[in-house]
């Protein structure tokens, strides 16, 4: 339920929930959907149920096994704030994190309500990133959210972006991933909106990175923003 990551801004992922359901615009074409049928024909036991959301209990504690310090994306393949995740799993999640002190975890929700309804009941340890996805200006208000939570490091992943995003407000945010979509049916991201955010970015001193170009050959499309290949990260990750 781990492995070395190919996304460019974690090391490593942590997969204790797997599969999801669609909540918006940006799920349209779910990387994790798609890598999840070709796990479940590799005959992968953890992907038995393809894409139906399943906790795991035997990769729970599998941080505090790593001893090597590790940038960790959680629930790369799963929302861990998905309606169908226990309270008390998404918990044990947060203390498993608390006491793997010596490593990173990042973990991205489009499902702010859940996480601001949470919030107050988990331990926000300095090592936990927090992120929501946002894809357009209409699902601004997980910004919102993610704000009014306890997270030390909040950050957005605003990937695939789907449309400007002209009423981003990044006061209290600390780190801005920006990325269009890839793979079959991708639609497509103007540079203008990139360049917008970017700007935004540098005025408020929020530490911006470019993921990718996104498209059908997301490797031919590169990440390259007008000339420049921007990979900030906040200092937490730095360390």
């Amino acid at each position: 339920m781990s492995q070395n990551s190919a996304i460019e801004w974690t090391e490593s992922t942590w997969n204790p929930v797997t599969g999801c359901t669609k909540i918006s615009e940006g799920c349209q074409h779910c990387y994790a959907e798609r890598m999840t049928k070709r796990l479940k024909a590799m005959g992968s036991a953890h992907y038995k149920s393809g894409f139906k959301l399943t906790t795991h209990l035997d990769a729970l504690e599998l941080p505090l096994t790593w001893k090597k310090p590790q940038v960790i994306f959680v629930n790369s393949m799963s929302d861990l704030f998905h309606k169908d995740v226990p309270d008390a799993f998404i918990k044990g999640m947060f203390e498993v994190m608390r006491q793997a002190h010596w490593h990173k975890f990042q973990i991205l929700t489009k499902r702010s309500e859940r996480l601001l309804c949470m919030s107050k009941e988990l331990p926000w340890a300095d090592n936990i990133l927090m992120g929501v996805t946002v894809e357009n200006e209409k699902h601004l208000n997980r910004v919102a959210h993610l704000k009014k939570t306890g997270a030390k490091i909040k950050f957005l992943s605003l990937e695939p972006l789907l449309g400007p995003l002209t009423h981003l407000n990044l006061k209290g945010i600390n780190w801005v991933i920006v990325g269009g979509e890839s793979g079959p049916g991708a639609r497509p991201m103007r540079q203008e909106w990139v360049t917008d955010i970017r700007n935004k970015c540098s005025n408020s001193s929020v530490p911006f990175f470019f993921k990718q170009w996104g498209g059908v050959n997301k490797k031919k499309a590169g990440r390259s923003l007008e000339g420049k290949t921007y990979s900030q990260k906040p200092e937490v990750l730095l360390i």
